[in-house]
């Protein structure tokens, strides 16, 4: 965390960007955010770090629910990077939405990557999924919509970086399951001790920090191969 802590600073100094994570589902209830504008003091003010306040009770009732039940839930955290220029990552080998995926999912209880549309966008037509560039009121050339999640052909393109990453329920939980005994006989099983019902809200700090090392890395090996740029 340390560690994270300390690219996110870098990226502040360098770009001015920030990078914000939050709870984007729980179970089955989802989360409605806006991510150019969702800041870390609102996902901070939720015992369960979703800045929406509706889903956020919704979210600590299911979870108070399925701890007294003895079972646990998953969910999904979403995180994304302000700020972050154009130029960052590469288009075969160092992909900067493929080093971000491995990041995340290195996480345990990751099992799942999304950086953009995702899998939502297989249900879009070419037209619809792209993002058309257009010039902004302050003369600078921007995407109308971000299906992208801000990067391109393995190379951020100026945009919000968005990312999601899908943890399972926690494996241990207090209910009684079934399995076999080293002898391969129907035995029966059940954790013990301290066990969380969702580690999806603990998750999100660790997946900011992932992200910040991820860019910080991409933006490093840029200065190196180009020398200062975008006013770092």
């Amino acid at each position: 965390m340390a560690a994270g802590a300390i690219a996110r600073k870098v990226l502040s100094l360098w770009f001015g960007a920030e990078i914000v994570g939050w709870c984007s589902r729980i179970g089955e209830t989802d989360a409605q955010v806006d991510p150019t504008t969702v800041r870390a003091d609102e996902v901070e003010a939720s015992p369960v770090r979703c800045p929406d306040p509706a889903a956020s009770a919704r979210m600590e009732a299911r979870i108070e629910e399925i701890r007294k039940a003895g079972d646990s839930l998953g969910g999904v955290v979403e995180v994304v990077a302000r700020g972050i220029p154009p130029g960052l990552g590469d288009p075969v080998f160092d992909k900067l939405e493929a080093d971000l995926a491995r990041a995340l999912l290195s996480i345990p209880a990751c099992k799942g990557f999304e950086n953009g549309s995702g899998f939502a966008g297989t249900r879009l037509l070419g037209s619809q999924n792209n993002d058309p560039y257009v010039l902004d009121g302050e003369g600078r050339i921007r995407t109308r919509t971000n299906h992208s999640g801000g990067i391109q052909g393995g190379i951020s393109n100026g945009e919000p970086i968005l990312v999601r990453a899908a943890f399972k329920p926690t494996a241990t939980i207090l209910a009684e399951q079934e399995t076999v005994d080293v002898h391969g006989r129907p035995a029966t099983i059940s954790g013990r001790g301290r066990h969380d019902p969702c580690v999806v809200p603990r998750a999100v700090p660790i997946c900011e920090a992932m992200v910040a090392l991820v860019l910080v890395d991409h933006a490093m090996a840029h200065r190196a191969q180009c020398g200062e740029a975008h006013g770092a």
